[in-house]
């Protein structure tokens, strides 16, 4: 008796009878869409930790625009070269290396190219790679969590048989055309599973989510900075991949009887934990987040301006202007200097006759002379006349 029908299905985990469905040619794969849910999930979290430590809104999305399709193509590279048996070698198409929508991404390599396209992004933006890369850690792990959605759709990333009440159901899929075994794109027509295995992929999945917790609790307690954050996912997660690693039955690349992620998961822990030893410091400053101003934050420095004010003649009519004026300006400037010189000597004029008066000013019995002289003293009209 096979461990198939050795085990309760009402109790186990049933796969999805298909992980692709079409809307009319266009494929619409679920494996794709987790990948999605998870990378809107993740710039959505961290942008919102971006500006709550300090940083402005849209830079997140700045750096995932590189980020992203790096750590794309990171990962898959990883996944083709650590498993090229299945796309090299006789029997083999080259060209399935391409096909990222039927799974394969390796982890590591989306990591480590996904850092050079954020590095990028960060240079552009003029803002810390080590603080942005502790505000993305726990929207990445989260990310990896919804992910892992994808392979159980797939029916992929399983491990071996067991009898545990969780097991994970694996129906034998087919091409409804063709007849012809597609555990990828084809459906299950028969409900009986040809074997129940430990599913891995869902230990992987709730082994993220709580890395996921403990990074948000450890950043939010000690206020971590200077990338300590993304070392402690990085360990984190490396620690939970050792084990799950090992209990996965699907094909792989083995070194010495081991799987080589197994080793490439204790070699990234280790330099995650020194990192977490030797890089000290809190949180960086909150202006070192605002980076480059956007355009829109440069001010303008031309005023608009009426038409009518800023309209000049034409070159005709300024020349025509400028020899029709000429000599009336000429004229009135001298018209101008004559009344100036008339209008000065009528000043003085009028200084020595009101300077007489007080030079002799009377006492009060001589008040009637005085009246006399006052009315002897010329009047403007008079002083007028004269000029």
């Amino acid at each position: 008796m096979n461990a198939a029908s050795a085990t309760p299905f009402l109790a186990n985990i049933p796969s999805p009878p298909q992980g692709v469905w079409y809307i009319g040619p266009i494929p619409l794969r679920a494996y794709a869409l987790c990948i999605i849910v998870g990378i809107v999930l993740a710039v959505w979290i961290s942008n919102r930790r971006w500006i709550a430590r300090g940083g402005r809104e849209g830079t997140v999305v700045d750096v995932a625009v590189w980020a992203v399709p790096f750590g794309l193509i990171g990962g898959r590279l990883y996944h083709v070269a650590t498993d090229w048996y299945k796309y090299f070698g006789p029997d083999k198409n080259p060209l399935d290396a391409l096909k990222v929508w039927e799974g394969g991404l390796g982890i590591w390599g989306a990591v480590a190219l996904g850092a050079v396209g954020a590095w990028i992004g960060c240079r552009q933006r003029g803002v810390p790679l080590p603080a942005f890369a502790d505000t993305v850690a726990p929207g990445l792990v989260l990310a990896q969590a919804v992910g892992r959605l994808g392979n159980w759709f797939n029916q992929e990333l399983y491990g071996g048989p067991t009898t545990v009440p969780w097991g994970l159901e694996i129906y034998r899929r087919i091409d409804p055309e063709t007849g012809l075994a597609d555990p990828i794109a084809g459906v299950a027509v028969d409900p009986t599973p040809i074997t129940v295995v430990h599913p891995t992929f869902l230990y992987e999945l709730i082994w993220n989510v709580g890395v996921f917790l403990l990074v948000l609790w450890a950043d939010r307690k000690f206020r971590m900075g200077h990338g300590r954050v993304f070392a402690l996912y990085v360990a984190g997660y490396t620690a939970g991949r050792v084990w799950i690693e090992m209990m996965r039955s699907d094909e792989a690349t083995h070194i010495l009887g081991i799987r080589i992620n197994v080793f490439t998961s204790l070699l990234v822990f280790l330099a995650a934990v020194v990192y977490l030893l030797v890089v000290r410091g809190k949180r960086e400053d909150p202006a070192l987040l605002a980076g480059k101003p956007y355009p829109e934050d440069i001010p303008s420095t031309v005023e608009p301006s009426d038409d009518s004010d800023t309209e000049e003649p034409k070159s005709g009519d300024s020349k025509a202007t400028e020899d029709k004026t000429t000599p009336d300006s000429k004229g009135s400037t001298d018209s101008k200097d004559s009344t100036d010189s008339n209008l000065t000597d009528s000043k003085d004029s009028t200084d020595s006759n009101t300077e007489s008066p007080s030079e002799t000013a009377p006492d009060e019995d001589n008040s009637g002379s005085t009246e006399d002289e006052a009315s002897s003293a010329p009047s403007d009209k008079d002083v007028k006349s004269q000029s």
